[in-house]
């Protein structure tokens, strides 16, 4: 028994402390799922605390993870698992059996798991952590109480540090489409040799208090005791051309949309994303003026991108005195894809993503021919 508890311990433990590390990469990633299920369950009101569960969940699972492994005050750590696979559980098999959330986001976007794989690994977990709460008293700690209160102290520090720096910089490592080296004009195409959706339309008609579906090649339309009710579309195959990237439209004040225009133009361009004008960070906003100047010399494009309302827009253009440079909108959610950072500043040479940076990192020069920019 006692090897077998090690071995779940070191099962459940590991994949906590990855689970965590791969989503303390991005803990905006976590935090905008919570919005997607806040706004489901209708308590979008929780919506301003979704970065502050993000932040503790993902540092709990690291540090209940290395606690696991130790056998530090595991009868509460086992407990508090438990829990927290229980609710797991219950939100996966939600995702899987309403079909209301696409994915759950448990491994981050870096590895995406369909909803039933999620699900049918949580009840798995579920099982191991009750067999770990159940012989919690015969789980004793590896190190004495100072060495393993020291150790839980710097996984602490660690786990709350890595997201602190994502979240002032930028994922270490960036798993979605808008990534480095991407195309992302290319990113918004259906992929080569793929193939649409098809659906088929489908006609509802009722008789004697009863509705059944037609075809569009065997509905009565010639028996007047079948009453029309509804037509739907149906999909009846599903295809494989969804693009990576989707809904990057970019529109002036008039609602003109000038997305190819700016993702295809060769050379230099840069896009500085402000998600929120209002709430936008104001830190290293002088090298944003310093890099204005610099490129208004070498005649490379700047825009500024933004999904906030027209009045914020302009009141930021005016305080950081950004009058020559053309603003687009784009959609939010659109926006908090493409840069987890507000404001965030991104390079384009010939269309292909070259760099980007948070607002902590702006870069203190213009890029000369084949270069990339100083940081």
């Amino acid at each position: 028994m006692k090897y077998f508890l090690w071995l779940i311990r070191i099962v459940v433990g590991v994949l906590f402390i990855f689970s965590g590390l791969v989503k303390a990469n991005d803990p905006f990633g976590l935090a905008y799922k919570m919005n997607e299920v806040f706004e489901i369950w209708h308590i979008d009101f929780m919506s301003h605390l979704s970065l502050t569960f993000s932040l503790f969940m993902i540092a709990f699972e690291i540090i209940a993870g290395v606690a696991l492994l130790l056998g530090y005050a595991f009868r509460v750590f086992s407990f508090l698992l438990l829990l927290l696979n229980l609710f797991y559980t219950f939100l996966t098999g939600y995702a899987l059996f309403t079909g209301k959330i696409k994915e759950c986001g448990c491994f981050g976007a870096c590895i995406p798991l369909s909803n039933t794989a999620t699900f049918y690994k949580d009840v798995v977990l579920l099982i191991l952590s009750i067999i770990l709460f159940a012989n919690r008293r015969r789980i004793m700690p590896i190190f004495t109480k100072y060495p393993g209160t020291a150790l839980m102290v710097i996984t602490t520090f660690l786990s709350f540090g890595i997201q602190w720096w994502a979240l002032e910089h930028l994922p270490f490592y960036d798993c979605l489409p808008y990534k480095t080296g991407n195309n992302m004009w290319q990113k918004m195409q259906p992929p080569p040799g793929s193939t649409p959706d098809q659906y088929q339309t489908v006609m509802i008609y009722q008789k004697d208090g009863i509705k059944k579906e037609f075809t569009m090649q065997n509905y009565p339309w010639q028996d007047s005791t079948w009453k029309f009710v509804d037509r739907k579309d149906k999909l009846i195959k599903k295809g494989n051309s969804d693009p990576e990237i989707k809904d990057f439209t970019l529109t002036d004040t008039s609602g003109t949309d000038h997305t190819k225009e700016i993702l295809t133009a060769p050379g230099y361009t840069y896009l500085l994303f402000v998600k929120d004008p209002a709430t936008a960070r104001t830190d290293n906003m002088e090298r944003i003026q310093l890099l204005l100047q610099k490129t208004n010399q070498k005649n490379i494009p700047i825009y500024v991108i933004t999904s906030g309302s027209k009045t914020d827009a302009l009141t930021y253009q005016h305080k950081w005195h950004l009058e020559s440079v053309p603003f687009f909108t784009l959609d939010n959610t659109v926006t908090k894809t493409a840069m987890r950072s507000n404001p965030g500043l991104m390079l384009l040479k010939d269309g292909v993503i070259e760099h980007k940076w948070s607002f902590r990192d702006y870069p203190v020069d213009i890029p000369a021919d084949n270069a990339k920019p100083t940081p």
